[in-house]
């Protein structure tokens, strides 16, 4: 969601200033790669912190970047020399980049994340400005390709620069691979797949829904569904589910259902839920194992069902909540469990240091 808004803003206020973590040591509320844009015409959109370094943010964005691109550098861990006391509940330091967006980077960037929301990835590398550098880019498509460069790069910098890795920590550079928003398939439109729409859109996923009851299937009833299809026999196969794609059969139709596990499990999507009791999902599992000719065990593999986690509650809302959540654990790898801090976590924690540490926040340009 966060980067649909982004874009949104640079479209309407191509001069708007792109702030993006690009580093974080010790306890950060955000990774590297969060961003927030700021505009004096439009607004901001997007987050770097648990909104404690935002109202200062927003207030300078557009001095801090009125030349050029800049990396300064909060850090909250002082106990008393700031004269703003952000709050910040993490205690760590990160480093910041203020880009205009109206230079050929901030553009190309914006390109991308655009062409990223449509489901085309791209590799980012930054070069950091500082110690008289500006800020170079280099953007490669998902087949390698240079989508752009900036001028001030040599053939061996972009060649360096293609070896280098999205996610890991590089001095004086950021590498990021902007990727497609997860895309779900709500396989059923009646009235429970409304708020399930709602609760993924506002992750920023990609929501298609299917149905094959024209009465149902209808995008008044799913404003915030990038598309509503009407599924027959013949265009079933038109979804294009693959292999990164979370699914939900939810048709309430036994023959729907059944049709569409048949088609959907030899897909193998990275997540398949399956709504209905346990005794229903059990014939329906077992007639679509028997359709496909593979064993019930292979199919429960690949198949959530009962979808959703066990969080308890009642409604379209709260198996809406349980089913994006258990489809958030599994598409990121995690298994969803708690993370209660123990009595001794507690002890080994308050030993390294105070609450103080936690209070007050300066922002510098550079910190020993």
């Amino acid at each position: 969601m966060e980067s649909r808004q982004i874009v949104e803003i640079w479209r309407r206020d191509p001069a708007a200033v792109l702030v993006t973590l690009v580093r974080a040591e010790g306890s950060s509320y955000r990774r590297p790669g969060a961003r927030l844009c700021c505009s004096t015409r439009e607004g901001h959109a997007g987050t770097i912190s648990g909104g404690c370094l935002e109202a200062d943010v927003i207030r300078r964005a557009a001095w801090v970047a009125r030349e050029h691109a800049v990396v300064e550098r909060y850090t909250m861990t002082f106990d008393d020399t700031s004269d703003i006391p952000f709050g910040l509940g993490c205690g760590g330091t990160v480093d910041l980049l203020f880009e205009p967006l109206a230079t050929p980077e901030g553009q190309a960037l914006m390109q991308a994340m655009a062409t990223a929301l449509e489901g085309n990835e791209s590799t980012v590398v930054s070069f950091l400005p500082g110690d008289g550098r500006q800020l170079r880019r280099l953007i490669l498509d998902a087949r390698g390709t240079i989508a752009f460069a900036s001028e001030a790069l040599s053939m061996e910098k972009i060649q360096c620069a293609r070896k280098l890795t999205p996610g890991q920590a590089y001095e004086g550079r950021f590498v990021e691979q902007l990727q497609a928003p997860q895309r779900l398939f709500v396989l059923g439109a009646g009235d429970d797949a409304r708020p399930l729409v709602q609760v993924a859109s506002l992750l920023g996923w990609t929501v298609i829904v299917a149905d094959g009851r024209a009465q149902l299937a209808q995008a008044q009833r799913f404003p915030d569904a990038a598309r509503v299809i009407q599924l027959r026999t013949s265009n079933a196969f038109d979804l294009d589910i693959d292999a990164r794609d979370a699914v939900i059969v939810m048709t309430h139709s036994y023959e729907q259902d059944r049709d569409l596990l048949v088609r959907v499990l030899p897909l193998a999507p990275r997540y398949l839920g399956l709504l209905g009791s346990r005794h229903r999902s059990s014939l329906l599992i077992s007639e679509a194992a028997a359709a496909l000719g593979v064993t019930v065990e292979s199919c429960t593999e690949r198949l959530f069902a009962p979808v959703g986690m066990d969080l308890g509650g009642d409604g379209p809302q709260a198996i809406a909540l349980a089913v994006v959540a258990e489809v958030q654990a599994v598409c990121n790898g995690r298994a969803g469990l708690p993370r209660r801090l123990s009595a001794a976590e507690i002890a080994e924690f308050v030993a390294t240091g105070g609450g103080s540490r936690y209070l007050q926040a300066q922002c510098a340009l550079d910190t020993p």
